[in-house]
């Protein structure tokens, strides 16, 4: 059984990401939480130094969060097709985003994190908003993004970018494979190269990649001395991709990739699912 952490703001690219991940795992026997994070908006000093329950505030917002929650779980019943696979349980918390994630994660075995996101306000350019870049910074779960507006799409193309620098060992990748045979997808590995020679490291990592995909369509593609923000364009120009995934490795092309450019408001156009696996520790 897959356990798959749905966070809503009951917004409609929360909604959006709800009925993707519902689509994604429709042959799957599941348990989808529906996490609704909320912290009370500050009117007054008094609301400071004093306790939230002696002006009802911390109830009112609490049960608002879990009508809201009851509402939606109605809403999945009313769209979707009553699977007996499928199991949804809500969870409201007096949180933050990140700090409710974390905290839901020490609780309960989770699988996979779907969540809504859009591009930070007047710069369309940017691939995210801020709270998916701290969720993406932060959480040590895998975690799958679906844009605003994307309609869902079988994943039968996974764009899987590489320097080939890590051990993919020490990543959270199975569920990566699971989705490929779930939905009989083929994984198309990227490497830029920068005109040279791959390194030992670099030839076993590629090696340990097809042996880990074997069994799976598996393609490895090289591009020659381009930046990889437009060999992922180029890619996704020349082939229909429905998904891409990344790991987070701190340490390589993928903190300077996304990280330094979204901050920079220096972003490159997707608009597919985007799937970022965490290291394991």
């Amino acid at each position: 059984m897959k356990n798959i952490l749905l966070p809503t703001d009951f917004s409609d690219n929360s909604w959006n990401a709800i009925k993707y991940a519902i689509q994604l795992f429709k042959d799957k026997t599941c348990t989808f939480h529906l996490l609704n994070t909320y912290t009370p908006i500050i009117y007054n000093v008094e609301y400071v130094l004093g306790y939230p329950a002696q002006f009802g505030l911390g109830d009112a917002i609490r049960d608002a969060a879990i009508n809201n929650l009851n509402e939606l779980k109605s809403r999945i019943s009313i769209t979707f097709k009553e699977n007996p696979k499928h199991k949804f349980n809500t969870v409201p918390r007096f949180n933050t985003l990140v700090s409710g994630l974390k905290e839901f994660l020490i609780e309960n075995k989770t699988d996979l994190i779907v969540m809504g996101t859009k591009g930070a306000t007047g710069a369309q350019e940017v691939l995210f908003g801020s709270n998916t870049v701290h969720v993406f910074n932060e959480i040590k779960c895998p975690v799958l993004a679906i844009p605003a507006n994307f309609k869902y799409e079988k994943p039968i193309e996974i764009l899987f970018p590489t320097d080939l620098d890590v051990d993919y060992s020490n990543f959270k990748i199975n569920i990566l494979k699971q989705i490929a045979i779930e939905h009989n997808s083929r994984i198309n590995a990227l490497h830029v190269s920068t005109g040279n020679d791959l390194t030992f490291k670099q030839i076993n990592s590629q090696l340990k990649l097809e042996s880990f995909f074997k069994g799976i369509s598996y393609l490895f593609h090289n591009y020659l001395q381009m930046n990889v923000t437009d060999a992922i364009n180029k890619f996704q120009m020349k082939e229909k991709i429905n998904l891409l995934a990344m790991v987070n490795n701190k340490h390589s092309f993928f903190e300077n990739l996304f990280f330094r450019s979204t901050l920079n408001k220096i972003g490159f156009h997707l608009n597919v699912p985007f799937l970022v696996i965490p290291a394991i520790n």
